[in-house]
């Protein structure tokens, strides 16, 4: 008897049902997420590799995305909208102005914490050089709103906000970027470093103890 060839993993899955193709897209950006995490590269992602992951064939993968930039994309635009949602939770938590920025960047950085390679990509991506990333202005026009509230508060100097924002995003991202890039250095834990930069950048007071 002639043998027969075991059943790839497209071959297994069962096709989507008729309109379930958004569902099939949002399985490939999700499979994509995770890769990538664990690759700290998206040069080193394949969609084929990604089409394996999520049991496809490739040529599935080419009807929702025509290359690998626009899957990268996707998922930097994916990690775009968990950081700014994990920062407006954190920010609508509190009710000091001082408090609300404090936390929205300490959700960045507990993100970042728990996403190291996803972080490097969302900041050191080919993918980002070639195509730029301009929906990541909502984070910056979110970073920049709370720091206007500090100063319309009181609780920092008056200055230009978007400056003040720019700086401390920098410091921040700058920060965090290291200590994914240079995890064996001894650093001081990222909560204490945050709050320097909070008051050397923005000026808000520090905090007690």
């Amino acid at each position: 008897m002639e043998a027969t060839t075991p059943p790839t993993p497209a071959a297994r899955r069962r096709p989507n049902a008729r309109g379930q193709g958004e569902r099939l897209r949002e399985e490939i950006v999700a499979a994509a997420m995770r890769m990538l995490d664990d690759l700290a590269d998206d040069e080193a992602l394949s969609l084929r590799a990604v089409a394996r992951e999520v049991s496809i064939a490739a040529t599935s993968v080419y009807l929702h995305f025509p290359d690998r930039d626009a899957l990268v994309l996707a998922v930097l635009r994916r990690c775009h909208e968990e950081l700014v949602r994990a920062g407006d939770e954190a920010d609508a938590a509190h009710e000091d102005p001082g408090a609300r920025l404090r936390a929205r960047i300490l959700a960045q950085a507990a993100w970042a914490h728990e996403h190291p390679g996803l972080y490097k990509v969302l900041h050191e991506s080919a993918v980002h050089r070639r195509l730029g990333m301009p929906f990541k202005e909502v984070l910056v026009a979110r970073t920049t709103e709370a720091v206007q509230r500090c100063m319309d508060a009181g609780v920092a100097p008056r200055d230009d906000a978007a400056t003040v924002a720019i700086d401390l995003r920098t410091a921040v991202n700058g920060m965090l970027s290291q200590r994914i890039n240079e995890p064996d250095l001894h650093w001081p834990p990222a909560e204490e470093q945050i709050d320097r930069f909070l008051t050397k950048l923005v000026g808000l007071p520090p905090r007690a103890g």
